[in-house]
């Protein structure tokens, strides 16, 4: 592409998409959507929003991701989830554009004990995994091209996430209960937009072949695994200076001990060869990514 592409973000001020803003400055003309000026559960405003910015590139980061008050609101998360990136897609394909997709990887059941492949059978176990795999299924009828990525336990320096909850919490109690027997990559939306960029250059350059040779699903998360309880150590571990007493003790727990509306996978670390294979893209290890969200926080 000769012109710098005019790039549409929508959700431009979620936690990805923030920093898709900052990794995608200077790439392009960058057209931003937030929440509160496009309902995604109302499609004429979706195409609209896309046919007004003639985008060359969507970036998709707007989503319905309250896993648990989604088993309560199928029919919004499905119109969120599921029907408007289908809308999406068939505007972008109508356009020409390339869309880029964030799913989950809560489209798996858990009963893998190795990690999770493109080609393995989604099963999800909630609402919001089912959404999530419908509107995947939505974009690849849609044709066009595009560029779906499963990513997994997102968190950044922004927005709502399992690190700024853990944060808020261990000033407010002396003691947490967090499970120990889910494992996964936590994946920071730091290096998801980075990574993100890197394979939109190389994609539009040409570099990659034609779009028939790389549209498709790809797994983007860190690498290596852990649980949510080793993660709030790792959390704790890095962030003692901003507590003016102790940090709280941090207990596990089994998942027996902590029901929630919504079911989650035992396992949901995802293989990310394809990516590399692909794109010669390869996300940081969940330790150090931690490292680079710490600090990038805002001062307390």
């Amino acid at each position: 592409m000769s012109a710098p592409p005019r790039i549409l973000i929508l959700g431009g001020s979620g936690q990805v998409g923030t920093e898709l803003r900052r990794s995608f400055a200077g790439f392009g003309e960058i057209l931003v959507v937030h929440r509160d000026a496009l309902d995604l559960s109302k499609p004429p405003q979706i195409r609209d929003a896309v046919r007004r910015a003639r985008p060359d590139v969507i970036l998709n980061a707007a989503a319905y991701t309250a896993v648990d008050r989604a088993e309560s609101e199928p029919g919004l998360a499905a119109a969120v989830n599921a029907d408007a990136p289908g809308v999406l897609a068939e505007e972008a394909a109508a356009a020409n554009a390339l869309l880029v997709h964030y799913s989950t990887d809560y489209v798996f059941d858990g009963s893998k004990s190795e990690p999770w492949t493109e080609s393995d059978t989604p099963r999800p176990l909630n609402v919001y995994g089912t959404t999530k795999l419908a509107g995947e299924r939505a974009i690849l009828r849609a044709g066009g091209r595009h560029l779906i990525f499963r990513t997994s336990w997102v968190y950044g320096p922004h927005g709502r996430n399992f690190l700024l909850t853990m944060l808020r919490l261990g000033r407010e109690r002396d003691r947490l209960s967090i499970v120990d027997d889910q494992f996964g990559a936590p994946t920071s939306s730091i290096a998801i937009a980075d990574a993100t960029r890197s394979v939109v250059e190389s994609a539009l350059s040409g570099r990659c072949g034609e779009p028939s040779e790389w549209s498709g699903i790809y797994h983007m998360s860190c690498s290596g695994s852990t649980t949510w309880y080793g993660f709030t150590q790792a959390i704790f571990d890095r962030t003692r200076d901003l507590f003016s007493a102790r940090a709280p003790e941090v207990v596990a727990i089994p998942t027996s001990s902590y029901p929630t509306p919504a079911q989650r996978p035992r396992n949901s670390v995802l293989s990310n060869a394809n990516l590399d294979r692909r794109f010669g893209i390869r996300l940081l290890p969940w330790e150090v990514a931690l490292d680079t969200v710490i600090a990038a926080l805002p001062a307390p």
